[in-house]
């Protein structure tokens, strides 16, 4: 069996925490049901026995409730505690070393397009790599993305990332990743936005400094050109 493989800095905290949860309601599903189905057989309609009435006031019975509901409550506990953790850690710190780089994300109906900020490392101007429907990072290092939509509710979700976001019209969303490897995953559009929703995916290509580095050159000569060009037709 081939799982879903762990790329980003977050995803195996992410993978813990769901594990934690299902072992921990698995164990009380199996217990529940296990104590259920006794109780049926065991106390089952008899030839010539009468059965009880329990109003549920008596102490007895209600021991055992009580007793069943704080160590859930205990359960609970431990959940909360590593949800906050990793809540905290992916959605509400972003990284601030001085390598973190920002994309913007832009989600229509029915493609994505990245935006990389060219050799000023600034975005929104003149040197801006762009691409559609294949994002390019380099692995080994954080990125702030900004995450829009230009029509309806659409989410980016990059489950090599265990990442999912909604993308809101009218908002900026803020969010990050750190690639820990290098590879072509994919990237999905978890929010129903229209007919063509099935058709909406894209790729990350996670690559080395140097993969990277050759990638965005590519990507700028061809912007140069094509600014040049436009220069000339507008001329």
């Amino acid at each position: 069996m081939e799982y879903l493989p762990v790329v980003s800095t977050y995803a195996q905290s992410i993978d813990d925490a769901i594990l934690l949860i299902a072992v921990l309601v698995g164990f009380w599903t199996v217990l529940t049901f296990t104590l259920f189905f006794w109780l049926i057989f065991r106390y089952r309609a008899r030839p010539g026995q009468r059965a009880g009435y329990v109003t549920g006031e008596e102490r007895q019975p209600k021991r055992f409730i009580t007793i069943a509901h704080m160590l859930v409550l205990v359960c609970d506990v431990f959940i909360v505690i590593a949800a906050i953790r990793v809540w905290v850690d992916v959605k509400q710190t972003l990284p601030t070393a001085p390598e973190t780089q920002t994309v913007r994300v832009i989600g229509q109906q029915w493609a994505w397009s990245f935006v990389h900020p060219g050799p000023d490392g600034v975005l929104d101007t003149a040197d801006d790599i762009k691409s559609v429907d294949e994002l390019h990072i380099e692995v080994g290092r954080p990125y702030i993305y900004e995450l829009v939509s230009r029509d309806v509710l659409h989410d980016f979700s990059v489950p090599a990332f265990r990442l999912k976001q909604d993308a809101i019209p009218g908002r900026i969303i803020q969010g990050w990743f750190e690639a820990t490897d290098t590879g072509s995953f994919d990237i999905q559009c978890a929010e129903m936005c229209g007919i063509g929703h099935g058709l909406m995916p894209g790729r990350l290509v996670i690559e080395t400094p140097e993969q990277h580095a050759a990638w965005m050159a590519r990507q700028g000569q061809a912007a140069g050109r094509a600014l040049l060009a436009s220069g000339r037709a507008s001329g």
